[in-house]
């Protein structure tokens, strides 16, 4: 408590120190010493919780009170606030908040809600977290295991990527996700190819050799089934599958599915 209270009264300082600004100087000032200090530390909080104080127009503010609440886990809290981001700024924060129900809340169906208005909101493809809508909405639909849908966005974003920048710059997660839609769908030789291309592109890939693996044990291939899951493995080992911070990525593969599916392979044998 007393250690809470030394931190508070140092924001308090900081803003005293600068009482003769403009309103609009302080909240940068707030600003400077919230994003110094990483979301959820209170130094953090209290600096956004005041700039919020002197403007409550501001989307960023709402946004970064939110996202403290949200890494806490804390979903009551984080919600209320990223609502008033998207109030302030929908065009920015509305797909960033498809994002945010998509992998922290599992809510696929909202997230595809808020990634459709993206759409009605700007002309143009929206990128919220480095990639476009139409890859998280493939990833949504996915989680939904809605495959055809799935498989249209991965086919909109990957055309779209290839004629901008080449089918080599394309994100691998794109090809594997659609190579598992296919898969899951029962459409085995499109999936392949999409597998293929990921150990084309990237040939370190424990997930699409992995399942690369279980296609040829399918087909009664089960020397190259053998030498596929080897490699898996020690692809896996040394970091190469696809993981996300904070959450587990969508379909995520873990050791044991490795071992497991090798073993069923040298059981076949």
């Amino acid at each position: 408590m007393e250690r809470s209270q030394k931190l508070f009264l140092s924001i308090i300082l900081v803003f005293l120190l600068s009482s003769c600004q403009t309103k609009e100087e302080k909240v940068q000032d707030a600003y400077d010493v919230g994003f110094r200090h990483y979301q959820g530390n209170r130094l953090h909080m209290n600096a956004f919780a005041y700039a919020l104080e002197l403007d409550s127009t501001k989307a960023e503010t709402y946004r970064e009170l939110s996202v403290t609440y949200l890494k806490r886990g804390i979903p009551h809290k984080w919600k209320s606030w990223y609502d008033g981001a998207v109030e302030y700024d929908p065009i920015t924060w509305q797909p960033w908040r498809g994002y945010l129900y998509l992998w922290f809340y599992r809510d696929y169906e909202k997230a595809i809600a808020d990634f459709n208005a993206s759409d009605s909101l700007t002309t143009y493809i929206d990128y919220p977290q480095g990639h476009s809508v139409d890859f998280w909405r493939g990833i949504a639909y996915l989680g939904l295991n809605d495959y055809d849908n799935s498989i249209a966005y991965w086919d909109k974003h990957i055309t779209k990527e290839t004629k901008d920048s080449g089918e080599d710059w394309v994100e691998l997660e794109a090809f594997l996700y659609r190579g598992i839609a296919y898969y899951e769908a029962g459409e085995t030789k499109k999936a392949e190819e999409n597998f293929d291309k990921v150990i084309t592109y990237h040939n370190n890939s424990a997930d699409a050799k992995y399942y690369k693996a279980q296609l040829l044990l399918d087909n009664g291939n089960n020397k190259a089934a053998l030498k596929m899951i080897d490699d898996a493995i020690v692809d896996f080992n040394n970091g190469y599958y696809n993981n996300r911070e904070y959450v587990e990525t969508l379909r995520q593969i873990y050791l044991e599915d490795l071992e497991k599916l090798k073993a069923e392979i040298i059981a076949s044998n």
